[in-house]
């Protein structure tokens, strides 16, 4: 494990068989323009198949393309964490809101995974969140833990505070499914349906299914904080979940009250009137009880993280 040097790689699969490198790059990885991924490419920083290569090379099923980036200027963020508990097994950390987990895009050294790993060698994050989600999740510290956690006969209970927009002043079992937002501009967006049938143009073996219980906390005239007690765990349900139901989080670019917002950023094109649409700097999720069995002692642990200072409860009155 290099902490000092990271490497990107990617299988290339038959859907992206016979495009050239550069075109899969700019098409795959769109945090750089096309032009940034030639220049990239050029300068001895890809590696094809760990040979070097031309950006027009053809690209086969089955190939490895590999990134070293060099001089890579990650995006600031907010490194916060505090570790709660800790054993020879497994941490219980809890993570500010500006915190990716994973490397991913642009982000190496700072994620939370970098910061541990130099702390405790080679970790595993089990109950990951997204970069602004804050709270608590938790980590094992070898493989054997690891692989326990993440067995599926073993539940790990979760329970999340949001802040969303509009009165929310029902309580609400969400049980249904994740589906593409074919309404979206943007691609990777998903909304929640309670019958799958209720979408003409989606595929039931594309659908996910998702159940979330949602719980007025504070119920206000503009906005709401809201209990999310999750019984399934799905990239993006509890987001997704309440913008499909009307009630959108506080600054969530994505899946909050204009998405537009979210292809404005990744351009460097917000404006100070799309961040007073936002209201908060980061999406209002917090995770806030984490309960699970300890995989060693089969103990019944649980975990309380309080609401983050930058949650703007004030305004749900």
């Amino acid at each position: 494990m290099n902490l000092d040097q990271r490497i990107i790689t990617s299988k290339i699969n038959a859907d992206s068989a016979g495009k050239t490198l550069l075109n899969w790059l700019s098409g795959r990885f769109t945090y750089h323009p096309c032009q940034k991924w030639q220049e990239i490419i050029n300068d001895g920083q890809i590696k094809l198949n760990d040979a070097d290569c031309l950006p027009d090379d053809l690209l086969s099923a089955g190939d490895q393309v590999s990134y070293y980036p060099a001089n890579l200027i990650e995006p600031p963020v907010d490194l916060t964490f505090e570790i709660i508990y800790e054993d020879d097994y497994l941490l219980v950390v809890n993570k500010s809101g500006d915190l990716p987990c994973h490397p991913a895009g642009p982000f190496f050294k700072h994620t939370l995974w970098h910061a541990l790993s130099l702390r405790y060698g080679k970790i595993h994050i089990i109950s990951r969140l997204d970069r602004e989600t804050s709270g608590l999740l938790l980590v094992a510290k070898d493989p054997e833990t690891a692989a326990k956690l993440g067995n599926k006969r073993r539940t790990i209970t979760k329970e999340y505070r949001a802040m969303v927009f509009g009165c929310f002043d029902s309580h609400i079992n969400a049980s249904g499914y994740l589906i593409k937002d074919t309404n979206s501009i943007v691609r990777k967006k998903r909304k929640f349906v309670f019958d799958v049938s209720e979408d003409a143009d989606s595929q039931k073996n594309q659908a996910s299914n998702v159940s979330t219980i949602l719980t007025p906390e504070i119920i206000g005239k503009e906005y709401s904080l809201v209990k999310a007690e999750l019984k399934t765990g799905k990239l993006h349900q509890i987001r997704a979940t309440l913008f499909s139901l009307g009630f959108p989080l506080l600054g969530d670019k994505l899946y909050g009250p204009d998405d537009t917002i979210y292809l404005k950023i990744r351009d460097n094109k917000i404006t100070p009137q799309d961040k007073e649409k936002l209201v908060m700097q980061r999406q209002a999720l917090h995770s806030c009880i984490l309960t699970f069995k300890h995989p060693k002692t089969d103990k019944l642990m649980s975990f309380t993280s309080d609401l983050p200072e930058d949650f703007p409860v004030f305004l749900c009155r």
